[in-house]
């Protein structure tokens, strides 16, 4: 992504100098060539060239269309992660970046991904807004209280890159900074075989939390509990009991967990307690992937193209009309 960033960024600055040198030439070329050579001389009357008006109003849209659709490209290009990524978890904290692998593997202030492999990284903030910024990749992103932000890349080369935090967090800001370290996948792999995901997988982690809070005793498999199933329900739509459908995204679980009041499922009443500064943000993310590594067949229809939406390789078939109590297991909100 990065050498397409840079082309358009030199087809910009071309452009613009192409633009600068030939209006500046036409400048002093007609400040000499049409001086007043006489006191009190009049300048003659001149007719507009209408084929020179149309041709100076054509050629800069045609330039801006250019630049818009090439940009376009580039920004969607980046806002859509491939189908399939390697998924890592980011926390800003003033003032440390916090790396979490899927398979329990925690890293601060340096990240480790292999080389010709998409990554996807969401991010979130436990503070204030953050900015993650790998110059070397183009890669730029604000992470946000409340809120998860996607972003991915590719990289191509093996390395290590400069991390920073682009947006003013506090008086440690200029020391909030860090390193990714781009391995050969065979190098990566026995990085992560290394150690240091003793607790298990994120979601195993989630799992025992899940249970440890007594979630499980309400969202139970079986559909007995007094809040909905649980499995496969990452990635449909749902039902609330204002009339919205949502999707059941990363967003969606995180709200449910610390504000189940705010969207109902239809079907269910507000008894579900809220969580919030129960669990910190790592355990959301342990919470969350455990719900997201739960696979069963959900009711509801997928999430197309939503951001955010159905997890690589994740997928809900298409199901007939349901009934009441199909559509009071499809969302994990009391």
């Amino acid at each position: 992504m990065a050498g397409k960033v840079d082309a358009l960024y030199f087809f910009l600055v071309a452009v613009s100098a192409f633009f600068v040198i030939v209006i500046a030439a036409f400048v002093i070329y007609f400040s000499i060539r049409y001086r007043r050579r006489e006191h009190g001389e009049v300048g003659t009357k001149v007719v507009p060239l209408l084929a020179l008006e149309i041709a100076w109003t054509i050629i800069p849209l045609g330039l801006g269309l250019v630049m818009f659709v090439w940009g376009a490209q580039i920004y969607f290009n980046q806002a859509r992660p491939p189908a399939e990524t390697l998924d890592i978890y980011v926390v800003g904290k003033q003032w440390m970046w916090k790396f979490q692998h899927l398979d329990g593997r925690r890293e601060i202030n340096e990240l480790h991904v292999p080389v010709g492999r998409a990554v996807r990284l969401t991010g979130t903030s436990e503070d204030v807004i953050h900015s993650f910024f790998v110059p070397a990749f183009r890669l730029k992103a604000d992470v946000i209280p409340g809120r998860y932000t996607t972003l991915w890349f590719n990289a191509t080369k093996a390395g290590r890159y400069h991390l920073f935090c682009a947006e003013y967090c506090g008086t440690k800001h200029s020391g909030m900074v860090g390193t990714v370290v781009v391995m050969e996948p065979n190098e990566y792999q026995a990085w992560l075989a290394g150690g240091g995901g003793g607790a298990g997988s994120l979601a195993s982690q989630g799992q025992k939390l899940f249970q440890d809070l007594a979630c499980i005793t309400c969202h139970r498999a079986d559909g007995q509990g007094r809040g909905p199933v649980l499995e496969g329900v990452f990635g449909s739509r749902v039902s609330l009991n204002s009339g919205q459908v949502v999707v059941a995204d990363e967003a969606y679980l995180r709200e449910s967990i610390l504000s189940p009041s705010a969207k109902i499922v239809a079907g269910f009443q507000p008894l579900m307690p809220t969580f919030q500064g129960l669990v910190s943000e790592e355990q959301l993310l342990a919470l969350i992937e455990y719900v997201k590594s739960l696979k069963g067949l959900a009711p509801g229809q997928p999430a197309a193209d939503t951001p955010g939406g159905p997890a690589p390789g994740r997928t809900t078939p298409a199901r007939g009309p349901q009934s009441t109590s199909e559509r009071q297991r499809q969302n994990p909100k009391k």
